[in-house]
Formats: C-alpha cells, structure tokens, sequence
C-alpha cells in the first residue's frame, strides 16, 4: 500500500457509516473533514484538521484540510471572508493546525473531484485560526500523483508524520475495525477474553526469548512472552473452556519483511474439541475479517496433508493462485550416464521438477536468474530441459533416450527444470523456482486462495540427528500412531493444522496434550529429562495432573491478516511504531545505552560492550 504511487484515492468513508458525526463533535469542531457530503450542503460547520496543501489564485486561495476522515477542500474567497483571513489562508504552510469555520456548498458538477469522498463539495471558510504551528516538515505527507515516497529509513525515522499519510491512516483505521470485528465474532461464540502474563518465565518456544532483569531478585530473570501457549493451556484447566486473546508476542530472532521482534496474534483455545471444531471456528472468523475489509471468502477451505503438499509444492505453505506441480522425474534419469543425476540418485535423492507450458519462451539469461533463485535455496543448481522442434534440447539433452519428452510429460515450447538431490534440498529449491517461475510468466491468478495444511509431522531431527519438536512440545500426535513413539517417532503425525492464503501462512494449531503422562513421554523423546521439564514446565504438568480437559486452539497472525487485507507490502505498513529489520525504532531511539547506575540497580555491569 504505501509504495503505490499517486493521489489519495477515494476513501470508502467508514467514519460516516459507522459513527453517528454528533457523537465526534467537540468544543473546536462540528464535524469531520472527510465525512461532509452533498447531504451536509447548507450547513455552518466548524473543521479542524492539518493543512494538507494550498492553492493561492491571486486574491482566491484554495485550503486541503485533513483529518481522520479524509480531506475536504475549503476556499477562502474575499467576497465570504475577511482579507485578512484570504491573506493568512494563502500564507499557512503544510501540516499547519487549524480551525475553519464556514458553509458546506456544493461544487459545480464540472468541478467535482471524484478522487475524494468530499469531492462533490467544499467548504466556504468564513473564519480561520492557526492553533497548531508547524516547522517545514522533514518528509511530505501530501504527494502528486507519480510522485515517489522517501526513504523507509527516513520515514521510519520521522514516523510521526508518515502517520499522517492517508493510506497509512486507512491502514490503521483498518486494523482497528478488524480488531473490533474479532472481538465481537469470538465474544459472539461464547468465547471469553482473558489477558496473560507479560512478565513470565523464560521458557523454549523456538526462539530467543528477550529476558528482562528483575530488581528485586537479583541474577534472575523474567522472559517477554513468545506466544501465551502454557497459560492458555492452563486457562482450559481452570474451566475457562473458551479463551481469546488480541496477544501481544516476543521472539528475539533475525527479521525480515513479514516479521516483527514485537508482533500480535489472535490466540485462541477451546476445550472439549477436535481438529474440526477449530477449523470450522477459524474459517468463520476469517470470513468475518474478509467481510470487514469488503472481500468475500469461500464458506470451507481446500485441505492438503503435509506430506501432499511438500511433494506437490515443495512447501508447506504452497501458493495455489497458480497450477506448476511438482513431479518425480528419477525413473526417467535413472539410467542416464549424467554425473549429477546418477550420484544423487546413487545415494538415495531424487530427481523431481516443474513442466512450464510455454517456458521455452524464457530467455537463457531469465532461466539463470531463476537459478540463482535455487542456488538461495540450497540447490547446487537447475537441469533444464525444453522441447523444441519436437526434439529436447539442453545440457542432459543428450544423456536421455527418444522417449523422455512423453515419459516428462512436455509438450512443444515447455520447459522442464529439475533439482538433483534429497528432498531436504529440492523441496526450498523447487518451491522458489515455482515462485519465480510464476511471477515472469505472469502465470499467479488475481483469484485468492486459502488452504489448509493437516497432519504435520510431530518431530524432526537434526543434521546430527537430534529429535526436536515441528510445532512446539505441547502438540498431540495422531491418535493412531502413538504407538510409533516407540519404534518411529519422527514417522509420528501431529494432531495440527496451518491456515495458508496465497502462499503465506496465517496461523497455525493443534490440539493440544492433555495426558500429563503422554506430555512427560513427549519431553523425553526430546531429551527433556525429568528435572529438567519440571524446572522449565513444572506449572503446566502440574495443572495437567489437576484434571484437563481434551482441548486446543489455533494463533492467527494479526499483523499478516491485516498487511493482507490493507493490500500493504510489509508489516511496517500496519504497525503504527514498528521496528526495522534491524529491530531499531528509529523514531524513538531504541535500543539505547542505559546509565551505569540503573544497571548496577539491576545487579548489571557492562564490560567491553557487553553486559
């Protein structure tokens, strides 16, 4: 949203369907900006707003005066006002803070702008005061059209004026509705909202956890939370057996666009339900999201197992706007003389790729980007094959036999490109070469389209074959395959489910382990022994040996639904005061050095740099 270009575009004016305008009326004002229309014609008003630009036409200036709202144009015309009033009007610089008062006129039908809500009225000024004076501002919160924003340091730095920008406002405006909209679809089902604990205790969660010094308790620690999962999980044993949240979470991690070190979620649990349950309940609340911003949604969701997905997309967030799948292709290669393909082969990979319809089109300098692509990933590299003339040509060309193109499916004028390798490599490889492969044949559907991802394996090990948890240590396995905890157990499936919309993962759930016995057997497999898991999980086993309910719930990415939603490029775009990918608040300050004393107050010395 905030890299398009151009004017401000018309609003869709929430505060006049939603707000009655009395209830906004204040000792300064009457009325807002943005909400006037040719219903308010005649009517004395008193606006107060930002000076969004001038126009001074000797004698005649023309005002642009913002608020929440929107902007309306006021005019100040000798004929209605004083001159000395046109003469300030003419004089007042942008974001100036002012007070106008004057009459709602209708602009001649050749006038009227249909860029604005306000655009088929202006305001005929009779009075002026400046209440607000403002400095040059150091970034322009008013553009013309084509004309590019500044700097994201630059705006980051000076927030509190990219705040004012209209489509930055809208997103804001649209996140709140979108809050309000959550609250009043879960309170409507019977669910209570319950606050948890900032403040808690440092537990592993799959990422750092930012620690803050106790004063009182010297040399120890409280954590900020990664998510609210034990205490929502202790909330179903005390009875509460429909819980939310609007939570704020912490994850001390590396950042990139769609990550925040401080984010929010929609948190949710239940007890007494299954898998079903919380899907049906999550596709109800994102139907009302969608509803709110104006978007429709299918009433039930595709589903595809993990195990489907990684083998048809390579993810298990897969994209499904467009149709490139996968396919293994070893059957093919596995008699050809080919050094890559007969060594990964040899030792246990595959060959597996993607068929372009018409990718021969892409030029030789198009398919090397695409490769770099996959070498990001971990590929060594791509094989590529495309069928011309009825024959194949490219570097394995030679290696195959006269009936390869059918046994690969290719048509004239596709393209055929593959990844050697084990599927730990192919699989991200593969996956962004279908993302690229997709944008430059403009082959990705303007259609959305969510899905849902079950069954994902309970553990995975490690290059050093390390046992570790997919989700986290509190999700239930397949009912079914409990008994593979003792003979498989990264064959084991887990009771867990993401939501997925174009591509990107919107949340997340499982139910949950109720069984403090199961739950003690599950932190053994990891290598949690038993001191170690009650000195880290100690409260959570301990309601669970108090009597807990089957139970469980999903964490949906409020950041991402909004970013989605607003048509934003990055979560910055949602988030009134957000970090960069540095984690810095640039605005703010922050991190910053603290005092010596406050430190030694915290029982903190810092020594060479470090505390």
């Amino acid at each position: 949203m905030s890299g398009r270009r151009g004017c401000v575009r018309p609003r869709a004016n929430h505060e006049r369907s939603v707000i009655d305008a009395a209830l906004l009326a204040t000792t300064y004002r009457t009325h807002l900006c943005g909400a006037l229309g040719l219903s308010d014609v005649g009517a004395m008003v008193c606006l107060g707003g930002w000076v969004h630009r001038t126009r001074d036409l000797g004698g005649l200036a023309f005002v642009d005066v913002r608020d929440r709202a929107g902007i309306v144009q006021v005019s100040f015309d000798p004929r209605n006002c004083a001159p000395e009033v046109c003469a300030a009007a003419a004089s007042l610089g942008n974001e100036t803070v002012v007070l106008v008062t004057g009459e709602v006129v209708a602009r001649p039908v050749a006038m009227r702008n249909p860029e604005l809500a306000t655009g088929d009225v202006e305001v005929r000024a009779t009075g002026l005061s400046v209440v607000g004076p403002a400095a040059v501002p150091a970034i322009p919160v008013a553009r013309a059209r084509g004309e590019n924003l500044p700097a994201e340091e630059l705006r980051l730095r000076h927030r509190y004026l990219d705040l004012r920008r209209p489509e930055l406002q809208e997103n804001i405006i649209l996140r709140h509705r979108l809050m309000q909209a959550t609250r009043q679809y879960l309170s409507g089902r019977g669910f209570f909202e319950i606050e948890t604990p900032i403040l808690t205790k440092p537990t592993p969660e799959g990422a750092r956890d930012y620690l803050v010094p106790s004063r009182v308790h010297p040399a120890e620690f409280y954590a900020l939370p990664q998510s609210p999962q034990l205490y929502k999980q202790l909330l179903m044993v005390a009875g509460f057996d429909r819980y939310f949240q609007i939570a704020r979470c912490f994850r001390d991690e590396d950042l990139r666009q769609d990550r925040q070190p401080e984010f929010t979620q929609i948190d949710i649990e239940a007890s007494f339900v299954a898998r079903e349950d919380i899907i049906a309940l999550t596709e109800g609340l994102v139907a009302a999201l969608w509803r709110e911003a104006g978007q429709d949604v299918p009433e039930r969701f595709p589903r595809l197992t993990y195990a489907a997905a990684m083998e048809r997309y390579g993810s298990d967030r897969p994209d499904l706007r467009y149709d490139l799948e996968l396919f293994d292709a070893s059957e093919t290669f596995r008699g050809a003389d080919f050094g890559i393909t007969r060594s990964a082969l040899e030792q246990g990979g595959r060959v597996r790729g993607l068929r372009v319809p018409a990718g021969a089109s892409l030029s030789r300098k198009q398919i090397d980007d695409v490769e770099a692509e996959a070498k990001k990933a971990g590929a060594l590299g791509l094989l590529r094959l495309k069928l011309v003339n009825a024959a194949l040509e490219g570097p394995v060309a030679k290696y195959l036999s006269q009936a390869a193109a059918a046994q690969l499916g290719l048509r004239e004028g596709d393209l055929a490109l593959f990844v050697a390798g084990p599927d730990r490599i192919s699989n991200p490889a593969l996956d962004r070469v279908r993302q690229e492969v997709a944008r430059r044949m403009k082959l990705v559907s303007e259609q959305p389209r969510f899905l849902w991802v079950t069954d994902f394996p309970l553990f995975e090990r490690d290059p050093s074959g390390v046992l570790g948890a997919v989700h986290h240590p509190f999700t239930a396995p397949m009912v079914e395959d409990i008994p593979l905890l003792d003979t498989a157990p990264e064959r084991a499936r887990a009771q867990a489910y993401d939501v997925i919309f174009n591509g990107t993962e919107l949340g997340g759930g499982s139910i949950r382990i109720n069984d403090p016995s199961l739950q003690s057997r599950i932190f053994a497999l990891l290598g949690i022994d038993e001191a170690a898991a009650q000195a880290r999980f100690g409260f959570l086993l301990e309601g669970l040996r108090g009597g807990a309910p089957p139970h469980g719930g999903i964490a949906l990415g409020f950041d991402r639904i909004a970013m989605k939603l607003a048509g934003a490029s990055s979560l910055r775009d949602v988030i009134a005061f957000p970090k960069t990918t540095a984690a810095r608040a640039l605005f703010e300050g922050a991190p910053s050095p603290v005092p010596p004393e406050d430190l030694a107050d915290l029982h903190i010395e810092v020594r060479n740099g470090r505390a």
